[in-house]
């Protein structure tokens, strides 16, 4: 009987160092969770510091509590199971940056990953080759900040639309995709680099800005050739200055004057891209004036006028 008792006590004394041990284990392992998004978030407020004052603005959203269980979250798990993933347990996840609209890179997330970006706004993913949890910028400082996160139809895909705090690839560049594909007479080309943003996807606007950056640069190259329009622009402020007042008067008279859509949308093309000539030529990326552009949302005219110094 003694014996018998003995083995119980011996049976209850492994489970109690066992289940010690499992606690010990599971404590350290929400150690290591905490310590790690508070570091992340560290890291990216320390990054946003070094950026424009524009981008400082992105701080005050960046929260270093580390978050909450699905469970725990109002909603959460209900979304979550909505979602159609994959056999692995995974939805495809596409990060577009909010300004540009470039798309800046693709990767994947299970239900860790989106629950701890809908709370930390820390764009968190899925490594399918770590196997594991990757909020991007812990190890690089080139965090995404989202802003935004968007549902596709079928609801297996998913885009974090945010500001880059650095680039999104690790290459150095602003986003994964540079290398463009066509076909012509030769067959299937592709050309592009990363270091060059010549080839990579970019809205009307930003290819004009393209257009226009490499239209003064082809003059300077070659001081001895006839100028383009844009570099002649470029190089002669009285005259760029000159065109813009006039854009602007002739885009008031196609309102004035009742003179349609079709003058509207041509006059407003010819003052927007003077403007972004004279933009070039103060070293001024669109992306700047755009990223003000969405401060100012939700924002009065008039008090945003009334606020900025005299």
């Amino acid at each position: 009987m003694a014996l018998a008792q003995g083995a119980v006590v011996s049976q209850i004394s492994s489970k109690r160092v066992a289940c010690t041990a499992e606690l010990n284990c599971t404590r350290t392992v929400q150690i290591k969770k905490l310590a790690s998004h508070r570091a992340a978030a560290q890291l990216c407020k320390q990054r946003i510091l070094q950026c424009s004052a524009q981008a400082q603005a992105a701080i005050q959203d960046v929260s270093e509590a580390p978050p909450l269980p699905e469970a725990d979250t109002r909603g959460m798990s209900a979304w979550l199971d909505g979602l159609k993933w994959d056999t692995g347990g995974l939805v495809a996840v596409i990060a577009q940056h909010v300004d540009t609209g470039e798309v800046l890179m693709q990767a994947y997330a299970d239900r860790a990953a989106l629950n701890e970006t809908m709370q930390t706004r820390l764009a968190t993913f899925y490594s399918r080759s770590r196997k594991g949890r990757w909020c991007k910028g812990e190890t690089s400082g080139n965090f995404i900040k989202v802003l935004k996160v968007f549902l596709d139809c079928d609801r297996d895909s998913i885009i974090y639309q945010g500001e880059p705090i650095g680039p999104a690839c690790h290459t150095g560049a602003r986003t994964c995709y540079f290398s463009e594909v066509d076909q012509n007479d030769a067959g299937l080309q592709e050309a592009g680099h990363h270091e060059s943003r010549s080839n990579m996807p970019a809205s009307s606007l930003f290819a004009l800005e393209n257009i226009i950056t490499q239209r003064i640069e082809q003059s300077s190259q070659n001081p001895g050739s006839k100028p383009s329009w844009t570099a002649k622009l470029a190089g002669n402020q009285e005259l760029l200055c000159s065109k813009i007042r006039e854009e602007a008067g002739e885009l008031c008279e196609t309102l004035e004057q009742q003179e349609g859509h079709e003058r509207a949308v041509s006059e407003m093309a010819d003052l927007l891209y003077h403007s972004m000539v004279l933009l070039n030529v103060q070293a001024v990326p669109v992306e700047d004036v755009l990223k003000e552009l969405r401060r100012r949302f939700g924002t009065s005219g008039i008090d945003e006028k009334a606020s900025r110094k005299k």
